[in-house]
């Protein structure tokens, strides 16, 4: 038997623990990740390829004034000496530096097919050309070389390539970036040259501005394919923290157009002429197609893209009984037309990855500028006191040049002629080289006066580096003088717009108070008509203290929190036409409200912090109590939790039917963080909430006027931990729409109102009881087949309804004078509307009910 050989004797085999090479391994191989391909520079913003990729480029002299050059040509040479990658992932890296729409200030010319905002493919790399911009060459390659910044082998030592570019401009924020690497990730918005060169000369200025002036300087992103920012809440959190969520909008505006070949008249159309940031044109409007086609839009009779090469404009023509506004809001809730650009900040800091404010990015850039700047003027000022040492050496030959002339007779060769030059003219060595080198016509008249011209341009050339250098002041004069020319020549105008959604809300609110002459005389012939005040009371049999008070919310989403003024009574008027209280609760300034919002998350609101009001004043948003966070979605219930949550659940249904039931004690010690209820998918989103108790049922409301009651237990609704999505809790149809659902005990009553203002009270206990999923009971009929139902609610013999239509009129409907039918028939005309009036919504005012 062979003599194993023993690796562990002759110490050629070090043993390791497993754990240990793997966190080494690991650690090195996310750091190489880090570092060599996924963030960017904070100096230049860029990420090796692209720095790589530009270098190359120079090194080509494919400058703006040189022909087009193959981009396969520059791809590999980026590969032989930078970049030993795959040739596609440069060749990708390149099209988005030449892609106007992902690019906000193009570093590359291109000439061919580079792609476009459909997400066409670009040409190969053997058929497209590129060069260097005007921008790109400027910014960052102009004062290339190992005087202004440091440089590094390649991958195979056999050449040097920059550690970075000396970047003239913060191409991270003008440009943005995005990146995955190993644990962490960048997404860096792009902005406005102009309002950045601002911000930076703002910050020389004063370096202690502050950040709210510096956010005016900056008022947001600027995307190359424009759109709108709705919100400025999320670019606050990100210029303040490094990370925020910013809420884009497509531009979308209503025209009418002809109705087509042969046909009168016009009809109304949403026309879109563009799309939040990186957005797939073609696939946003197959998208659009799609969710018609399963009837989760409603309202869309044509679709087409007419685009061409003056710029984006898609057409959806809205059908005659429908309104545009509302056919707009269901594009900004279901398809990208609204969408956030999650904003993380982060970039390598002297090698290192670090989360950054927008002040921080800033002050990074110019502490870079300004080293740069250094290193530049100190090479250039060694240059030029080493040139005037050469003419000072050129003209004192010329001064004495018979004697130069005589030691250029006797001597036998350079070296005795050097060495008696430097004796007798008292010169340097390079001096007398610079002697001995230097041509006859020196010895003419004219080149005698070059000579004295570029000693004095040289010496006044040295004064002023000598400046620059021993004053930081004058250095920074130099910087900002820089930074003027750089924008007159490369700012533009802003494309993207920003918007507050909430002022947005307010103008809505103020135009529903200023009605014509015309519509304020229809107005007074209603029931609740504008003039006329109506008295809701609210009896209270609870003792008050100091710490008792009423919160009061209104149908428009704000709360009121006000001192009860006496022990039996608590008013409030109302107006139609303006916003209305539609509960009112008695709690304690110690409890808490749990805000649940359309993103399945839940947030506490000490009753206390909401800032209290009096009278009729609007009262604070709702939205406004949340987390910045959680400020760009919208809320979809509110509730205080009862005393005892040991027999109560919490009921969530979403837009697309998913139901689910959790504990509600999953609401006890919230974080102001938020905490997730319900995992959505797609672009499913949270739309009602309802607590339930024990021996309770729930009744699922459909737009066909189908009803599903089933028993609230662990055998059709099994209670669920917070990051289930839930249960498929009905099938919708093509046109189907879910319009609400209600938690009832034995003997309620049910409360069903159409569209066209048909309305019943039925008994819920004639809706067959069934399982989820099933067909359920069919308990509306509709006089027209473009009737639908619009609200379901609990009817309580002393509530009373606020139905709203689409002409923004108001109708109030006592719970009492509406009958009860059965579950057959089409019910009671309860609201006189004019023609192509329509209710959009039916509110119960749950006054008394809460106080009591």
């Amino acid at each position: 038997m062979a003599k194993q050989l023993n690796l562990l004797a002759t110490g050629q085999v070090i043993p390791t623990a497993l754990h240990t090479e793997m966190q080494r391994s690991y650690l090195e191989y996310a750091m190489s990740v880090i570092v060599g391909r996924a963030l960017p520079d904070v100096r230049d913003g860029l990420k090796p390829v692209h720095r790589r990729i530009l270098y190359a480029m120079h090194e080509l002299g494919l400058t703006p004034d040189r022909p087009f050059r193959k981009c396969a040509r520059v791809v590999g040479d980026v590969l032989g000496k930078y970049h030993p990658h795959g040739d596609q992932a440069v060749y990708d890296a390149m099209v988005r530096l030449i892609q106007v729409f992902s690019t906000r200030y193009p570093l590359l010319d291109g000439h061919g097919n580079f792609g476009s905002v459909d997400n066409d493919p670009p040409a190969a790399m053997r058929y497209t050309e590129t060069r260097l911009s005007l921008i790109g060459n400027e910014s960052l390659l102009a004062e290339i070389g190992e005087a202004t910044v440091d440089f590094a082998n390649n991958f195979d030592g056999s050449q040097q390539e920059p550690v970075v570019l000396p970047a003239q401009l913060p191409v991270l924020l003008l440009n943005g970036c995005s990146g995955i690497a190993v644990g962490m990730a960048t997404n860096v918005p792009p902005h406005n040259l102009g309002e950045v060169v601002d911000a930076l000369i703002a910050l020389i200025d004063r370096p202690d501005l502050a950040d709210e002036k510096l956010w005016k300087l900056i008022p947001g992103p600027d995307f190359p394919t424009g759109g709108e920012i709705v919100e400025t809440s999320g670019i606050r959190d990100a210029y303040n923290t490094g990370r925020g969520s910013i809420p884009m909008r497509g531009i979308a505006q209503v025209e009418a157009i002809p109705r087509g070949r042969g046909r009168r008249g016009r009809r109304e159309a949403i026309i879109i002429t563009e799309l939040p940031y990186q957005v797939n044109k073609a696939a946003w409007i197959e998208k659009v197609a799609d969710l018609v086609n399963q009837g989760r839009i409603e309202g869309i009779g044509d679709l087409r893209d007419e685009s061409d090469r003056q710029g984006m404009r898609v057409v959806i023509e809205i059908k005659r009984d429908a309104l545009a506004q509302e056919v707009l809001q269901q594009l900004y809730q279901h398809t990208a037309l609204q969408s956030n650009f999650g904003a993380i900040m982060l970039a390598l800091v002297n090698g290192q990855p670090r989360q950054l404010t927008l002040r921080q990015l800033l002050e990074e850039f110019l502490r870079f500028r300004e080293q740069t700047l250094t290193r530049q003027y100190t090479y250039e000022l060694e240059e030029k006191q080493r040139r005037l040492h050469i003419v000072e050496g050129l003209l004192a030959s010329l001064v004495q040049l018979d004697t130069v002339i005589e030691i250029l007779r006797n001597s036998a060769d350079g070296t005795t002629a050097k060495r008696s030059l430097q004796d007798q003219l008292n010169i340097s060595e390079s001096q007398a080289d610079a002697i001995l080198g230097m041509p006859l016509r020196r010895l003419t008249g004219l080149e005698k006066q070059k000579l004295q011209t570029e000693f004095d341009e040289l010496s006044l050339r040295i004064d002023q580096l000598q400046r620059l250098l021993s004053n930081r002041q004058e250095l920074l004069k130099a910087l900002k003088k820089d930074l003027r020319s750089l924008k007159r020549r490369y700012a533009d105008s802003r494309r993207t717009r920003i918007r507050s959604q909430r002022r947005e809300q307010a103008e809505q609110v103020s135009k529903k108070t200023k009605l014509s002459p015309a519509k304020k005389a229809q107005e007074q012939k209603t029931k609740g008509a504008k003039g006329q005040k109506t008295q809701i009371s609210a009896q209270s049999s609870l003792p008050l203290d100091d710490q008792q008070t009423i919160l009061e919310f209104t149908h428009q989403g704000y709360v009121q929190r006000q001192r009860p003024t006496s022990s039996k009574k608590a008013t409030r008027s109302i107006k139609t036409g303006d916003d209305f209280v539609v509960k009112a609760q008695l709690t304690s300034t110690e409890q808490e409200l749990i805000i649940i919002t359309s993103g399945g998350k839940a947030y506490p609101v000490k009753v206390r912090d909401i800032p209290p009001a009096a009278g009729l004043k609007q009262g604070t948003s709702l939205v406004e109590l949340l987390p910045q966070a959680a400020q760009s979605e919208n809320v979809t219930a509110h509730l205080k939790l009862p005393d005892s949550l040991k027999n109560s659940t919490l009921i969530l249904l979403t837009q697309q039917g998913r139901i689910k039931r959790i504990p509600a004690s999953e609401l006890n010690n919230l974080t102001t963080r938020g905490t997730t209820l319900i995992k959505l998918k797609d672009e499913d989103q949270l739309k009602f909430v309802s607590l339930a108790h024990t021996n309770q049922q729930l009744i699922l409301a459909t737009s066909n006027g189908r009803l599903l009651r089933f028993e609230i237990d662990n055998q059709q609704l099994p209670l669920m931990g917070r990051t289930a999505q839930g249960n498929q809790a009905l099938r919708l149809r093509r046109r189907e729409r879910l319009i609400g659902c209600v938690t009832l005990s034995a003997n309620d009553n049910l409360l069903l109102v159409s569209e066209q203002g048909c309305g019943k009270r039925l008994p819920g206990s004639v809706v067959r009881l069934v399982n989820r999923g099933d067909l359920g009971t069919q308990a509306l009929q509709f006089k027209t087949s473009t009737d639908s139902l619009v609200g379901i609610a609990l009817a309580s013999p002393t509530s009373e309804v606020m139905l709203e239509t689409n002409t923004e009129r108001r109708l109030r409907l006592p719970m009492d004078t509406v009958k009860l039918w059965g579950k057959d028939g089409t019910g009671d005309q309860v609201a006189k509307l004019k023609p192509e009036e329509k209710i959009i919504s039916v509110t119960v005012m749950e006054i008394q009910k809460s106080l009591t």
